[in-house]
């Protein structure tokens, strides 16, 4: 993972904590790591905490004024060469699936051409709603990957599949990659 650029998109759900953990892995392995977060993200995480951790700027907001001229997602999108989502909510998956980029990360998903990869985390009965299971489908047939969630407690007080993969497993699926694709 030595020099690679991954760019890691945080959305909103419980589990965006744990991004910060896999974001401090990445960046002590040696990987350049930028970070893409929707703006319910930031009601879980602070964008101050991933910058921190991360040592590179937050991208938060598409109309955000900035020093360059780079148009930023296009920038962001062509310089990864891995796009990890931590954690997938049903939004992101839907709004991706069905074509939709309506802000910073959703708009640099589509506009890049590196490997997307979903770590699903939901509620067990949003992972297992029959939209949300169509637009998995949808996206694997269209080559995106997914780092399934796993079962146990989920923050809602229930149990079910739905939980985000263990820190490990997510930087065990990145490493694999690499290895893949060398």
């Amino acid at each position: 993972m030595k020099d690679k650029n991954i760019v890691i998109g945080i959305t909103g759900g419980i589990a965006a904590y744990k991004g910060i953990d896999v974001i401090n892995k990445l960046v002590k392995e040696g990987a350049n790591v930028n970070v893409i977060m929707t703006k319910n993200a930031t009601n879980f995480v602070t964008p101050l905490t991933i910058q921190t951790i991360a040592k590179s700027k937050v991208n938060i907001d598409m109309f955000e004024m900035v020093d360059n001229y780079d148009v930023e997602h296009i920038s962001i999108a062509s310089k990864a060469d891995l796009f990890l989502i931590v954690p997938a909510t049903a939004n992101i998956i839907g709004k991706v699936a069905n074509g939709i980029a309506d802000d910073m990360l959703s708009t640099t998903i589509m506009a890049t051409k590196a490997k997307v990869a979903f770590a699903a985390a939901m509620n067990n009965n949003m992972y297992d709603n029959a939209i949300v299971q169509m637009n998995i489908k949808k996206l694997k047939v269209y080559g995106y990957d997914f780092i399934d969630p796993q079962y146990g407690n989920l923050a809602c007080g229930t149990e079910g599949l739905g939980k985000l993969a263990s820190v490990d497993t997510i930087l065990e699926y990145v490493k694999a990659y690499f290895k893949e694709v060398k």
